[in-house]
């Protein structure tokens, strides 16, 4: 039997008991079609919710052989990615991708980031046309505008939750992230930029959350980015030691 890559698609979840279903039934096709001699995995990060997430996802796991449930402590969204990472990488998946449990993002958009695997070392999906309300975007042009400034980089879309990496590089990169740092993948993407990876951005559909209630809000977003300007501080001058 030849190799074919494995592909670990990474799910955190917090209190999504109204989105996981769909989600999972949305997502568990493309480990199905991209299953890697059957060692492809969806990986559902159950990040201590206090709802039943947990139960409903382990019960599809007796019909979907090629999903995992993982039963976390709550550390949030970014540690609880990196997490996922990490356990991807432990388990030699080839490519990792993430995305999240609120059913925003579209499964079907996922095969032209596969198609292009090997010619970038982390495809990002660009939320060029969210519809997720107004407050959203102006974090987004917000944030894009505070990495600019703090890490000296560019990035078209720092913190979407739609991507793809390659084992090598990821390996690579992840080391640079703060162990339960809550806005990994943002710390992730500027490492990529600095290190001058192969990067791609690729339009893709951002639907509103597509259930549940979201345990962000506004007043959060803005205090997680007040603790963040300090965090980036720090983690400039660490970069900038390593030689990034």
């Amino acid at each position: 039997m030849s190799k074919q890559d494995i592909l670990y698609i990474v799910i955190p979840a917090y209190n999504e008991a109204d989105n996981i279903t769909n989600v999972i039934n949305e997502w568990y096709p493309i480990v199905e079609k991209y299953n890697g001699n059957k060692k492809s995995r969806l990986v559902i990060l159950n990040d201590g919710s206090k709802d039943n997430t947990a139960e409903i996802a382990k019960n599809l796991c007796r019909t979907k052989p090629l999903l995992l449930v993982i039963d976390k402590a709550n550390s949030g969204h970014g540690a609880t990615v990196l997490y996922g990472y990490k356990y991807a990488l432990k388990n030699k998946a080839d490519f990792i991708f993430q995305t999240d449990s609120d059913g925003q993002t579209r499964p079907e958009e996922f095969h032209q980031f596969w198609n292009l695997r090997n010619d970038y070392d982390m495809i990002i999906g660009h939320r060029n046309h969210r519809e997720d309300g107004l407050s959203r975007k102006f974090v987004t042009k917000v944030l894009k505008c505070t990495v600019k400034a703090k890490f000296g980089v560019t990035v078209t879309d720092a913190n979407a939750p739609f991507r793809l990496m390659n084992r090598g590089t990821l390996s690579q990169c992840v080391q640079y992230i703060p162990p339960d740092f809550n806005l990994s993948n943002i710390v992730l993407t500027v490492v990529y930029h600095r290190k001058n990876q192969r990067i791609k951005y690729i339009p893709i559909t951002f639907r509103p959350r597509q259930g549940g209630t979201n345990s962000i809000n506004m007043k959060r977003i803005f205090k997680i980015g007040k603790d963040a300007l300090v965090d980036f501080q720090k983690i400039d001058r660490d970069l900038k030691s390593a030689g990034i």
